[in-house]
């Protein structure tokens, strides 16, 4: 059983990755219990995640929207292990200790600008020594994918920003994690760009249903992706809403955006968003830090 944590000097009780075998009746692949995130500065502490409390099945890709500063990105980091909770416990149900727990996809360029993109695919797997047949098979498999084969001996300051986040993705799918965890990884992109690798995005997907948490401030990108949407508060980031994206799979991005039930669930989401943001822009305006 996992406790809550209440003091800095329980750090190692925060995240635990839990056997299938002690957790058979429970379905949940990740479980959020309580979590709250404090920043000490000299004169005060400030609160960037109050009480957060999720589930999330197994193969749901949940999306997760809020304004600016809400410690969207920070719940992100906290999952993935490179920042700790002030209390609260998570636990992911893994499946397969051979396999990584996580992957991250970050915001800004993130891969190594003196490897060449199948060097850059190939990364996880090499760590993990992987064999080489299985490197060779997996990551052409992904650079096919993400329509990258013909730059397999590029180098990131031969490509588009745009490709550079395809490398990103097919590093990250290679690697084949439990968990997906992707922070906006499409918002320096042009529109065209970003509605291109949403649907080579969700077509990879499709293959494998891993488990996807993902960060945007796009409502239509959570729509168009999302099985699951949170709506986080202004800070200290709260839940506000849980909505269900009940269309199809698999999904056509444009021919979606052109059914009134995507503009009617867009509106809606906006409904409990709106509040949020102008709360946010005023304490931008009166100096209040963010997370």
């Amino acid at each position: 059983m996992i406790r809550n944590v209440t003091s800095h000097a329980e750090a190692s009780d925060r995240i635990r990755v839990v056997s299938p075998l002690s957790r058979e009746a429970e379905p949940a692949k990740i479980r959020i219990n309580n979590l709250t995130k404090e920043f000490h500065t000299k004169d005060k502490i400030f609160c960037a995640i109050d009480d957060v409390s999720l589930e999330i099945a197994p193969g749901t890709f949940f999306l997760i929207v809020g304004p600016s500063g809400c410690g969207k990105t920070t719940l992100l980091r906290i999952l993935a292990g490179l920042d700790q909770p002030t209390c609260g416990s998570i636990e992911i149900n893994q499946t397969d200790r051979n396999r990584p727990c996580n992957s991250m996809v970050f915001q800004g360029e993130s891969i190594f600008p003196w490897m060449t993109v199948w060097d850059n695919a190939a990364y996880g797997l090499k760590m993990r020594n992987v064999s080489k047949v299985e490197i060779k098979e997996v990551v052409g498999h992904y650079l096919d994918r993400t329509g990258l084969s013909k730059f397999a001996h590029a180098y990131p300051h031969q490509l588009s920003g745009g490709m550079k986040q395809r490398v990103s993705i097919a590093r990250a799918f290679a690697n084949d994690p439990e968990v997906l965890l992707m922070d906006e990884p499409f918002s320096a992109l042009d529109e065209q760009n970003r509605l291109l690798l949403q649907q080579e995005l969700l077509r990879i997907w499709e293959e494998t249903k891993k488990t996807v948490l993902f960060i945007t401030h796009s409502v239509d990108e959570a729509v168009t992706l999302g099985d699951k949407i949170m709506v986080m508060t202004a800070h200290p980031g709260r839940t506000k809403a849980l909505i269900d994206v009940s269309f199809e799979r698999p999904r056509s991005v444009l021919e979606l955006r052109a059914r009134p039930e995507y503009g009617e669930l867009v509106y809606r989401i906006w409904g409990y968003l709106r509040d949020e943001v102008q709360h946010a822009k005023a304490d931008a305006e009166s100096g209040v830090m963010k997370s």
